[in-house]
């Protein structure tokens, strides 16, 4: 891995491997959790507008057919915390790969009418993840897991304000944060002068620093349980807890964790609930650590009258992890390492974990991932979910 600072403030992470294929990856080091009230859902929102034209390619499909003319794929999502856009082609096309996500990204248009046209786009998507119960109980989960902490707010935002975009907010808003110094591009691939071809597109100047605003998240002191009726058949219930920060060195045993009691087909959630019991069809759980926030939760998808049955079991399931034993933990350390390495075969998860890691803090973090993963012993695994797994926020999307 290298990484490198261009004058403009713009870092840029370069990770080797020999294929055919590059991904170039761009970060915006802003999303969701940067808005002020009367701006939420601008980062996401953005983001849709970046591929609606520029001066040089003025419509959605002459960039996208410059992307797909050549075979290659592109996408971009928003998150709490980031703004990613990133393009995957073969290497011989490395140097339009990058030209175009400079475009796009120096020379967006932000033409009145594509603003008109995305709000309705945005709009129907709201809808859409509003609609859809298993997209709707995380949404749900954040808002009432936290208290103070700007993730408890959705990324696409409010309806209102989506409503009332114009231009020249967009624009303002763009004009502060995609700026170089706000930024890091990854490359992973076989690419001999990646930083001579970035340097040499990615030529706007450097911007104000932004001061991101730490907010003190109050610890749970209380067990909060939140249901709404949903004309579903089912229903669906997640029960989660406020954990840490990625850099938090915790976040290995929680990793841990989550394989005991949720890996595949064989978790301890899955096994209980599905296989022995026929409880729930989708089960699982979910370790998430962002650069300023976590949690852990457990979610399934089942009949209403089994609710009170299943949350007792899965509650059954957290305090059993006092008792796990050396084949439980090696068995975990072995799922985590064969996931993580087999997922490290995709060029564009690689380059996301790069910018991912460099967000938190440094990308050469994740090198000692696995490590740090073989390391966790017994009694980290009982004192973290001890310390964890106390009170805890349930929220139920109560079907017929």
């Amino acid at each position: 891995m290298k990484k490198t600072l261009l004058p403009n403030g713009l870092t840029i992470i370069y990770s080797e491997k020999k294929r055919d294929s590059v991904v170039v990856e761009v970060m915006i080091k802003v999303g969701s959790n940067d808005e002020a009230v009367k701006e939420q859902g601008l980062s996401h929102f953005l983001e849709h507008m970046l591929f609606e034209g520029t001066k040089q390619r003025p419509t959605t499909r002459e960039i996208t057919n410059e992307i797909e003319s050549i075979g290659g794929e592109f996408n971009a999502y928003t998150t709490n915390e980031r703004t990613c856009v990133y393009i995957k082609v073969l290497k011989k096309h490395f140097s339009k790969a990058v030209e175009i996500l400079a475009d796009i990204i120096q020379h967006p248009l932000f033409k009145e009418e594509d603003v008109n046209k995305e709000k309705n786009i945005v709009l129907r998507e709201i809808d859409s993840i509003n609609d859809e119960p298993s997209y709707y109980q995380w949404l749900l989960l954040q808002k009432h897991l936290f208290q103070k902490h700007p993730c408890r707010n959705p990324t696409y935002g409010r309806k209102s304000v989506i409503k009332s975009l114009t231009r020249e907010k967009i624009k303002s808003y763009f004009n502060k944060y995609y700026t170089p110094n706000n930024m890091v591009i990854s490359v992973v691939g076989d690419i001999p002068n990646w930083k001579k071809e970035i340097a040499k597109r990615f030529v706007f100047k450097r911007g104000n620093l932004i001061k991101k605003v730490k907010v003190n998240e109050p610890v749970a002191a209380r067990n909060v349980i939140k249901t709404e009726k949903k004309k579903s058949s089912s229903t669906y219930t997640v029960i989660g807890f406020k954990t840490c920060p990625r850099t938090n060195p915790e976040i290995c045993t929680l990793e841990i964790i989550n394989s005991i009691l949720g890996r595949g087909q064989s978790g301890r959630i899955f096994t209980e609930l599905r296989s022995k019991r026929g409880l729930a069809y989708d089960v699982g759980t979910q370790n998430i650590s962002e650069a300023t926030f976590g949690y852990f939760a457990i979610y399934a998808t089942i009949m209403k009258k089994n609710l009170p049955l299943v949350k007792k079991l899965i509650l059954a399931e957290l305090a059993s992890l006092q008792k796990i034993t050396e084949k439980d933990l090696l068995e975990a350390k072995t799922y985590i390492e064969g996931n993580y390495l087999l997922e490290m075969e995709d060029s564009q998860k690689v380059a996301d974990q790069l910018l991912a890691w460099e967000l938190v803090k440094d990308a050469r973090m994740m090198l000692e991932y696995l490590k740090k993963i073989k390391n966790v012993t017994i009694p980290e695994v009982r004192r973290v979910a001890k310390h964890y797994f106390k009170n805890y926020t349930m929220v139920v999307l109560e079907g017929k």
